[in-house]
């Protein structure tokens, strides 16, 4: 077995790496950049290596950076994660020959599935599904548009090497393909390298079903059962879960047995990912495709791990080791259910736009007891010894360092005390956290947006369901904007709850943006008492003050709550809360300074233990809760009449301007002083995390002046351009 691994990595999956490492008793080394210098999992690591400034290409793209630290720290196995240099054939092959164990599948194997068109060739050739496409070289915009044509709109243009919702546009006209086309190549350049670009036929209604896939150096392969991904936003997975409602026992069976196939037909060994695009609207079981085949541990990979029992990370270890697999396919469990919400930082209330910033606050909720536990109580650690490259360092680093909590996983340990080995018979459900980030962090505009994964595991799917609405509930996060209200309103959509799901679900549930979870009656009522109950403490405190004059005042009994522009008769005493006239039977507990208020009783039984962040704000509080925050105005019952005498602020007409949504680079103005705009046509295109947004004209008119330069770094809300 090895020694000491170096994860070329950073933030959550370089921690998850690491803590299946510690607990294998292999010595771990961190690289960094500039902006990870003080990440989680550099702290993490018992050795770190600094690799350059902050953006990617200048540090963890830098192979030969990465090889150099793993030999000066004496490392005998690199472990990629995922992204970066994790696919790169090149990247494997420079291990192998500096004698450093690849953690991942042969080189031979990452070439002939990296090339998103070379693979759909084999693919064919294995005799596994794939989807019309053209898969030849294609010259130019009006070639593509050629070939668009002939297979018949809608198609998708996918970058050849790309991966990750990057280099992906979807096109329903030829107008599509004009303006997307050299888009989708640029992309494709700037995140991989390669230009190419390839077309197929985009299968509508279409759900997103991926095999794992993990094999030995002996040629034996497994497949770990399917994984639904179809809830996603411009292509990119935000909410996964194992096994699929929609996949009977006879279709996983042959989705399974194509994916080894395919896999066999490269050599293929270690985790491996063969994702699979499925029609809906056959219920035969047949109507299923190959997309592509990720040669690393996917994002996703925890929803895997919770139901059959194993740890996908060890198992790759021990690949790389030359060990077999030790298990058949007939012994591959599938138990239970397991969901993964991606904990983004973007504003869903903004149209998703990308965010970055300090986490001002960062405590996700508890989770289940573990059988790694005690590393993850264990002391904070004394940073590890870091060093740069090419001067000498001891090696040595902190033998009992462990990481610390905020950057760990909590896991799975049921009442049997099984850990990552096995659920056992337990039927309570668990929740897990998978994160590199903690509170006092920065977000960086230089690397992906994503701050955490939340998992839980339940016997059942509704009862997973129902954890990640309560541990959505307790998630705090404040700084960067965030997807948490937005992944809490999916988890309680009907549509999502009966598993009827496709790639399309968030354009056609929510086509004009994300306002937050409607909230029935119930919950405002529940909420207005949680306001009232909250006034009352604070105006008890607020009496207690020393040095007052006269009598000192009692707090308020009645009150009058407003809430989504609804006023709430409250009244609360000592025999209770009354909300509109009506007895709540809640249990509540709140001290002045709170973040969390937990409702006991809530629900038509009565029986629900509702969680709310709370936080002061002018004239009452902010309560978020079930996918939404309410701004809640608490004003005592003789004043709130008064508010009908005040005048209503009306917010400036902004629609002159063309602002910056988000921190981004400005790559490309489309207009000058003196040029007529038409309302929806392109103005500019702002590149952030990788992405490139194009912002579009409000309304006809004139461009009266440009403040605003191609290469300028824009912030959030400055002003680009103004229009007559």
């Amino acid at each position: 077995m090895f020694k000491k691994i170096l994860v070329a990595n950073r933030g959550e999956i370089a921690c998850r790496v690491m803590r299946t490492a510690k607990a294998m008793g292999i010595k771990t080394v961190a690289v960094y950049s500039d902006a990870d210098a003080r990440a989680p999992h550099v702290l993490m690591a018992d050795e770190s290596v600094r690799l350059g400034p902050a953006p990617a290409a200048e540090s963890y793209l830098k192979a030969e950076l990465i090889l150099l630290a793993a030999k000066e720290t004496g490392a005998d196995c690199i472990h990629p994660g995922y992204g970066f240099l994790s696919e790169r054939e090149s990247f494997a092959l420079a291990c192998a020959e500096a004698g450093i164990a690849f953690v991942g599948p042969p080189p031979n194997a990452i070439a002939a599935m990296g090339d998103k068109i070379e693979s759909k060739k084999l693919a064919k050739a294995a005799g596994v599904n794939v989807v019309p496409g053209y898969l030849g070289e294609i010259d130019s915009t009006d070639h593509a548009v050629e070939i668009a044509g002939g297979i018949g709109y809608p198609v998708m243009m996918k970058a050849s090497a790309g991966g990750g919702g990057k280099g992906m546009r979807l096109a329903y006209s030829e107008q599509d393909v004009r303006e997307g086309f050299e888009a989708t190549k640029r992309e494709g350049l700037a995140s991989f390298g390669d230009d190419r670009v390839f077309i197929e036929k985009f299968i509508e209604s279409p759900r997103h079903i991926e095999i794992q896939l993990i094999g030995d150096q002996h040629g034996n392969i497994v497949y770990l059962n399917e994984r639904e991904c179809s809830i996603q936003r411009r292509h990119q997975k935000v909410v996964e879960e194992a096994p699929s409602p929609f996949v009977t026992p006879k279709m996983r069976k042959a989705m399974g047995e194509q994916a080894v196939a395919l896999a066999q037909a490269v050599g293929y060994y270690s985790a491996g990912t063969v994702e699979l695009i499925v029609s809906g609207a056959d219920t035969t079981g047949e109507g299923f495709y190959f997309l592509e085949m990720n040669t690393r541990l996917q994002v996703e990979h925890p929803v895997t791990e919770e139901i059959t029992g194993l740890d996908l990370v060890e198992l790759m270890i021990r690949v790389a080791a030359g060990e077999p697999l030790g298990f058949t396919q007939d012994e591959v469990k599938l138990n239970g259910w397991s969901i993964e919400n991606r904990v983004y930082a973007e504003d869903p209330y903004r149209g998703f736009l990308p965010s970055i910033g300090r986490l001002v606050r960062y405590n996700p909720p508890e989770t289940s007891a573990s059988s790694i536990a005690p590393l993850l109580d264990s002391p904070r650690p004394t940073p590890s010894p870091q060093r740069k490259l090419g001067y000498p360092g001891n090696g040595a680093g902190d033998p009992n360092g462990e990481t610390p909590a905020s950057a760990g996983v909590t896991d799975i340990v049921g009442a049997d005390g099984m850990g990552s080995g096995g659920h056992g018979t337990a039927a309570e459900p668990r929740v897990r956290v998978d994160d590199g980030v903690r509170e006092g962090g920065e977000v960086s505009m230089f690397y992906d947006p994503m701050i955490a994964k939340l998992i839980t595991w339940a016997p059942t799917r509704e009862a997973a369901i129902a954890a990640q609405i309560a541990a959505l509930d307790a998630f705090e996060l404040e700084g960067p904007g965030n997807n948490i209200d937005f992944l809490s309103a999916i988890m309680q959509h009907p549509r999502f709850q009966s598993g009827a799901l496709t790639t399309g679900f968030i354009a056609e549930e929510y086509p004009e943006g994300f306002h937050g979870a409607p909230a029935d009656a119930e919950l405002l009522k529940t909420l207005a008492a949680v306001a009232a109950f909250a006034a009352t403490a604070e105006a008890d405190r607020a009496r207690r003050i020393d040095g007052q004059l006269g009598k000192r005042l009692r707090p308020p009994a009645d009150w009058v709550v407003t809430i989504d522009k609804t006023d709430h008769a409250v009244t609360v005493s000592t025999d209770g809360i009354m909300v509109d006239g009506e007895d709540l039977d809640l249990a509540l507990e709140y001290t002045p300074g709170d973040r969390m208020v937990v409702a006991d009783g809530h629900g038509a039984d009565g029986d629900e233990h509702l969680t709310i962040r709370i936080a002061k704000a002018r004239a009452g509080f902010k309560l978020t809760t079930r996918g939404a925050s309410h701004v809640a105005r608490v004003l005592p019952a003789r004043v709130a009449p008064y508010t009908a005498h005040l005048i209503e602020k009306i917010a400036p007409d902004l629609s002159k301007f063309l602002i910056c949504p988000m921190p981004g680079l400005l790559v490309r103005l489309d207009v000058a002083a003196g040029d007529k705009v038409e309302a929806g046509q392109p103005l500019a295109v702002v590149e952030a995390m990788k992405m490139e947004n194009i912002l579009r004209a409000e309304k006809t008119g004139t461009v009266k002046s440009v403040a605003a330069r191609t290469g300028d770094s824009l912030a959030v809300d400055q002003v680009i351009l103004e229009l007559d």
